[in-house]
């Protein structure tokens, strides 16, 4: 067995996965805590272990990440790169997707976007919206940072009473908007007493939309239709989500913009992908 390890450092968890024997991904993991040296060196000690993969097993350790800035390499004495974090996001994304030309929106802390055709890989720019937003947020106004309860929360509520849509400010049909489309986030609070549900539906709905939002309008003249939604937040787009609002609200800006989102299999996983991936770039260059 051979096997190249990436691992995606964020700032609040450490994602990583191996390649074995170059083709197949094995056992991804996250790892959440404080400190970032601890964190790698502690989902690597745990990847090891877990899947019975012994040092001279490891050809090649791939890191990426803010959480990388610090370390000293190689790790345990095994042969170790550090890699563009926006380049991983693109290489993993292409290879999760099968597409060429696409947009790789991260959604983590904040989020970030890449564009990708082909081999050309860039950051384009990111916003300051993302998981860290609605933790924050979430923290004031449900006492609660944790994205799982917030989750949780959100089933049982509606934005309906959070958001003021664009049928509720215009009775006539404007032909280019539907109605249900957003015509102020939380405005519909202002004169309503929304539940704890409805709240948590609202900040999720505000933080998905700006993020879906934002990415389409930077690549509004580029034709560009493919946008690929990878990073922590993904989690609540995923199959087993119990937020099938947030399902329906991507599918309501895929009709208003006319392009198609999508959410890989190994969304949340697609950083560390990507820089395990990158070792047989590395070997090229």
């Amino acid at each position: 067995m051979s096997i190249v390890i990436g691992i995606d450092a964020g700032i609040s968890s450490v994602k990583i996965l191996g390649i074995e024997d170059g083709k197949r991904i094995k056992s991804p993991m996250t790892i959440k805590g404080d400190d970032a040296i601890a964190k790698i060196y502690g989902a690597l000690g745990k990847y090891l272990h877990d899947n019975d993969i012994p040092c001279d097993a490891v050809q090649h350790i791939m890191v990426t990440g803010v959480g990388t800035k610090q370390l000293k390499l190689p790790i345990l004495g095994i042969p170790t790169t550090a890699v563009d974090e926006f380049l991983a996001n693109g290489r993993g994304a292409r290879f999760d997707t099968g597409l060429d030309h696409m947009v790789v929106v991260s959604m983590g802390t904040g989020t970030s976007l890449v564009r990708v055709d082909g081999d050309d890989i860039k950051h384009i720019g990111g916003i300051g919206m993302g998981g860290g937003t609605l933790q924050g947020l979430a923290k004031l106004l449900l006492n609660t940072s944790d994205i799982g309860i917030v989750q949780d929360l959100a089933q049982w509520g509606t934005a309906d009473k959070i958001n003021l849509k664009i049928g509720d400010v215009c009775k006539d049909k404007i032909d280019y908007l539907m109605g249900d489309a957003t015509a102020s986030l939380f405005a519909g609070a202002i004169d309503k007493r929304p539940s704890t549900n409805e709240i948590a539906a609202g900040l999720i709905h505000m933080v998905l939309e700006t993020i879906g939002s934002c990415a389409v309008l930077s690549q509004i003249d580029s034709g560009i239709k493919d946008f690929v939604l990878i990073g922590g937040l993904s989690s609540l787009l995923d199959y087993e989500s119990k937020t099938p609002a947030c399902k329906d609200l991507f599918e309501l800006m895929e009709n208003l913009y006319h392009v198609h989102f999508h959410v890989p299999q190994y969304a949340g996983y697609c950083t560390a992908l990507g820089a395990a991936l990158s070792y047989t770039g590395y070997e090229d260059e």
